[in-house]
């Protein structure tokens, strides 16, 4: 072949080695390289759709044996993402990354992702807590951090709340185990404690009576463990205080408290039993002058 001058040259050099480069090099790996290709792929849509097949299996194992709600969501999520690993191990050998490669890479990444990831490691950690604690379980009424909410789940990372305004609120599960839970779902009913205040010029023993009379005609004020108390509690600046205190079903909690401070609000209108409001009496001595200027 015959080259006129470097302008013919290098052009032609540059084609002879692009053909050499993509028919010999490209072309041959792709030809070796493309069935293992392929069964990685198939291998790994056929192992998406048995995990799903699987998981399924074991939730319905777990619903069977009536596991909470709380456990099932949990070890599901454990789950797949312990499942999705092992299958990508294994398109990884399929294309033939060799297995002592991947052992090494998933070490030095487990140790790299460990150090930056301390704090996701420590919501797994936690999840594991509450699974094993139960502190709480999946519908249950809760307060986690100053957030209030009925539990919707508990993820590998996350305790999931929804508020009483329908926002979702995800808590890492490490802040959950370092925070107090408090838990207003643990026992079937709750105690209230609610005060009300009256003027100093009616009957106290009146306004007792009242109260207990409107406490014995509501239906969801428990009789047990204990009845009813009502009872004097304070002499405040301008007004006697009554403290009334009550059992109520844990699902009658939030109705109870509005729906009885009415009711005995118009008892007391009725029955001509005032409440007091804070008012400042300001008096002014006579011989101060207050002139126009």
């Amino acid at each position: 072949m015959c080259y006129n001058g470097v302008a013919d040259f290098l052009p032609a050099v540059i084609y002879d080695l692009t053909e050499v480069f993509f028919t010999k090099y490209i072309t041959t790996t792709i030809k070796e390289f493309l069935p293992e290709l392929i069964a990685a792929l198939i291998v790994f849509f056929v192992g998406r759709f048995l995990i799903k097949l699987l998981l399924k299996a074991v939730v319905r194992a777990m619903e069977k044996r009536d596991t909470d709600k709380t456990v099932r969501k949990f070890i599901h999520s454990t789950c797949r993402v312990v499942m999705l690993i092992f299958l990508t191990v294994i398109c990884l050998s399929i294309i033939g990354v060799p297995m002592t490669s991947i052992i090494a890479a998933l070490s030095a990444a487990g140790i790299a992702i460990g150090l930056a990831l301390k704090d996701s490691l420590s919501n797994v950690a936690g999840g594991f807590i509450i699974l094993f604690t139960k502190p709480l379980k999946y519908g249950d009424y809760v307060k986690i951090n100053n957030e209030e909410g009925v539990v919707e789940g508990i993820t590998i990372l996350y305790t999931i709340l929804r508020t009483l305004d329908k926002k979702v609120v995800y808590i890492p599960n490490g802040i959950a185990v370092k925070s107090s839970i408090v838990n207003m779902s643990k026992d079937s009913c709750r105690y209230m404690i609610q005060c009300y205040q009256i003027s100093y010029d009616d009957d106290y023993h009146k306004a007792i009576q009242i109260i207990k009379g409107v406490l014995m005609n509501l239906d969801y004020v428990m009789k047990e463990p204990d009845a009813p108390r009502v009872a004097g509690n304070a002499h405040n600046t301008n007004s006697f205080e009554i403290i009334v205190k009550y059992w109520v079903p844990v699902d009658k909690y939030l109705f109870a408290k509005s729906d009885l401070l009415e009711q005995i609000t118009d008892a007391f209108r009725v029955n001509g039993i005032s409440i007091p409001v804070n008012q400042v009496d300001l008096h002014v001595p006579r011989e101060i002058k207050i002139s126009s200027k």
